[in-house]
């Protein structure tokens, strides 16, 4: 499989016009080369060149082990604790891999200011360019057995707000119901490095997409949103359900049925060859003619995979077409400032005939006594 990947990253590489793409710790390492590294003072960096020869790999000599056992079989070029040494072993990798006067891909959201000042002193007339649709384009459209860990990432993390439902009872902090559900998240089987922390909103602060938990306590009439994940096998899960505590806002309950009838809308105008923007429309219409509009102040949805947030990104400007295997979120929303808010999000996966919905949870109103 990663074979494959790398072969798939050199085709990416020449329809760009580059020689080669610069990868640091993170997903995208994870993807193309199956090496995971912390992202730490020490730096860790995978060169890949859009030639058939082996990629390179710059590391801390004590992960040596770790550079030993990828499959890719990379050039290794490890230095030692003493910062001095990284210089040299960066140098030796850029002679190596013929990288001076080289035009060469990064990660422009990843790649940090230490590792591109050592690949400057060491690729001397190299250029450095943003190559965020080379790394799209592996990345976007998911294989089956990513999906496979995409399902399992949702179920762990429906099976997490299932045991925690119950648990929740006035006069709980918001902090204490994100401890819960991190909890419960973790007993589902979840990886312990969650895609996000959960967010926890109730009352005022439920108006807010974003909220962070606080030590706000839940009160009689709370509308209570809550946003959270699981991660399995490096892959995320991304869901929001909204909850209320007796007695129920009038209001806020109408607009949990409009919010919903606009997931639904969403999700349905989701398949192949329909615009990002065109499920953001379908969603976004149904709460315009509702008339709350302006209460909807965030994009419809963003993609989810080994990243809480990559492509495609479902908003009203994204004339990018959907196709089979790109995985996003569906999260339309009203948000009342003072008062309260409403979202509901879900998981989908374009296929060849049109889209599945990942995640099964009853998207109802669940009131809590």
């Amino acid at each position: 499989m990663l074979d494959t990947r790398l072969n798939h990253l050199r085709q990416a590489l020449q329809r760009e016009s580059l020689d080669g793409l610069v990868l640091i710790p993170g997903p995208t390492l994870v993807h193309a080369a199956g090496l995971s590294f912390h992202l730490m003072e020490r730096p860790v960096v995978f060169i890949a060149t859009a030639e058939s020869t082996p990629p390179v790999l710059i590391l801390p000599g004590f992960e040596r082990s770790k550079g030993e056992a990828c499959p890719l079989k990379p050039v290794l070029f490890p230095y030692g604790e003493d910062p001095g040494e990284r210089q040299p072993a960066f140098e030796a990798a850029g002679r190596h891999a013929g990288l001076a006067g080289k035009r060469l891909g990064v990660e422009s959201l990843r790649m940090r200011f230490l590792e591109l000042r050592l690949l400057e002193a060491a690729a001397p007339g190299a250029q450095f360019v943003a190559a965020d649709e080379v790394v799209t384009s592996l990345r976007v459209a998911k294989d089956a057995a990513e999906l496979q860990s995409m399902r399992r990432a949702v179920q762990a993390a429906e099976q997490a707000f299932r045991a925690t439902v119950p648990l929740l009872k006035l006069g709980m902090t918001e902090r204490e119901v994100a401890s819960e559900l991190t909890l419960q998240l973790l007993r589902a089987g979840s990886e312990s490095e969650l895609p996000f922390p959960p967010i926890v909103a109730s009352g005022p602060n439920s108006a807010l997409p974003h909220g962070v938990p606080t030590d706000r306590r839940l009160q009689r009439g709370d509308f209570l949103i809550l946003d959270w994940g699981a991660m399995v096998e490096g892959y995320i899960s991304d869901l929001t359900r909204t909850l209320a505590l007796e007695p129920v806002d009038h209001e806020l309950s109408r607009v949990h049925a409009i919010v919903l009838q606009a997931n639904e809308a969403g999700r349905a105008a989701a398949r192949p060859g329909v615009a990002c923007a065109e499920v953001d429309r379908a969603a976004r219409q149904v709460i315009e003619a509702a008339g709350y509009g302006a209460q909807f102040t965030h994009r419809t949805g963003h993609g989810i995979g080994m990243e809480a947030h990559e492509t495609p990104y479902i908003r009203g400007d994204n004339t990018e077409l959907l196709a089979p295997g790109m995985t996003f979120t569906v999260e339309p929303g009203v948000y009342l400032p003072g008062r309260g808010g409403v979202r509901i999000e879900d998981n989908v996966v374009i296929t060849p005939n049109g889209a599945e919905t990942l995640s099964t949870l009853d998207r109802g109103l669940e009131v809590i006594a």
